[in-house]
């Protein structure tokens, strides 16, 4: 069976991708799987950038054709931050979801509510020897929440409130996460992508 290098080392991000690739005929690898320890700086000016560094970066170590992403949450009141930013939107040592949901709900403390807000998501898809990326798209709109609510999936799904499922992002199990969220629906969109490399 074919291999694709799931290139992160999230691993709430590689339980994701396992559920929306799960019906490909692939054999979904991760850096760990492999013995491949490699960081990619995310200097990008956009998240397409960002992910199609690491996609290249992770096929020309690996040798196999390598899936990345990239994604982030913007928030309407605070200009579109964290952006790009998310995941070092509060420049603390050793900073965890908690604190980074924390910072993020001080800053928007004398803000009118509601707090609006989309995830964004881009997936970059890199072969090893060859300079050109595939890319695909995804967003989720909602809303930022004053109160945690949910346990599951990381970040700040756990704030993230979605009107049309009438739950936060962290309240979903994991089917129905991956029917509505930014990175589901970049997937979706990346999936043609694969099969043209791959095959059916």
């Amino acid at each position: 069976m074919q291999k694709l290098l799931i290139a992160t080392n999230n691993q709430g991000k590689v339980e994701e991708f396992r559920d929306l690739l799960k019906n490909l005929r692939l054999e979904l690898v991760t850096p760990h799987d492999i013995g491949l320890n490699l960081e990619v700086e995310e200097d990008g000016s956009t998240y397409a950038r960002n992910a199609e560094k690491k996609a290249l970066a992770f096929a020309q170590a690996s040798g196999l054709v390598s899936l990345a992403d990239d994604s982030g949450l913007a928030v309407d009141a605070l200009g579109g931050a964290p952006g790009l930013f998310s995941n070092r939107y509060l420049s603390k040592p050793n900073a965890t979801d908690a604190d980074r949901r924390g910072y993020l709900l001080k800053n928007l403390g004398d803000k009118p509510r509601p707090w609006t807000a989309t995830f964004h998501a881009a997936i970059a898809i890199a072969i090893p020897g060859n300079p050109s990326v595939q890319f695909a798209a995804g967003e989720c709109r909602g809303e930022i929440i004053p109160d945690e609510r949910g346990t599951g999936g990381f970040g700040y799904d756990r704030i993230f409130f979605i009107p049309e499922v009438n739950r936060t992002m962290a309240e979903l199990d994991m089917e129905e996460k991956n029917r509505v969220s930014h990175r589901a629906r970049a997937i979706s969109s990346a999936k043609p992508l694969l099969r043209s490399l791959f095959g059916p």
